[in-house]
């Protein structure tokens, strides 16, 4: 009688198709996280346009009578925010320009505002009430085309 020879464990040729899945399975798995790398980057930035424009909303809504100014030009007029000395107290419409000022360098600064963010305000006076339209414009990687979030409020 004639022993048959039993095998143990794996051949060569099985390792190498073990290893091809596996190869396969990784790479997957690694175009997973950096798609969703891409993808929770965009959504943080999408998250802080909303939330500035909600800044600038609060603004407008506080300053309500300052009217158009929002939509003109920014400018550092130093005014009181109640915290610091020296500070001069300022017209409503002083107070807009200040506002707009520190919204948009809030919007452009890369640690806290959006990649090559810029905000601005329209203003529409022949609504009633006025309306007013605040767009947060970026750039997104991948894109090519800047991105950008509107809110419009009526005060």
């Amino acid at each position: 009688m004639e022993r048959k020879k039993i095998s143990k464990g794996f051949t060569l040729l099985e390792a190498l198709i073990a290893l091809v899945v596996l190869s396969v399975g990784m790479l997957g798995i690694a175009a997973l996280y950096v798609d969703s790398v891409s993808r929770g980057r965009t959504a943080l930035s999408r998250t802080k346009a909303v939330v500035l424009a909600a800044d600038m909303a609060d603004r407008i809504r506080a300053n309500s009578i300052a009217g158009a100014a929002y939509a003109g030009a920014a400018a550092d007029n130093d005014c009181a925010d109640g915290v610091g000395s020296g500070a001069k107290l300022c017209s409503p419409a002083e107070m807009a320009a200040h506002d707009l000022m520190l919204w948009q360098t809030i919007v452009s600064d890369p640690r806290v505002g959006v990649p090559g963010g810029v905000g601005s305000v329209i203003h529409d006076p022949t609504t009633n009430p006025d309306t007013y339209i605040v767009t947060v414009t970026w750039v997104e990687v991948g894109e090519q085309n800047p991105v950008s979030y509107s809110l419009r409020i009526q005060t």
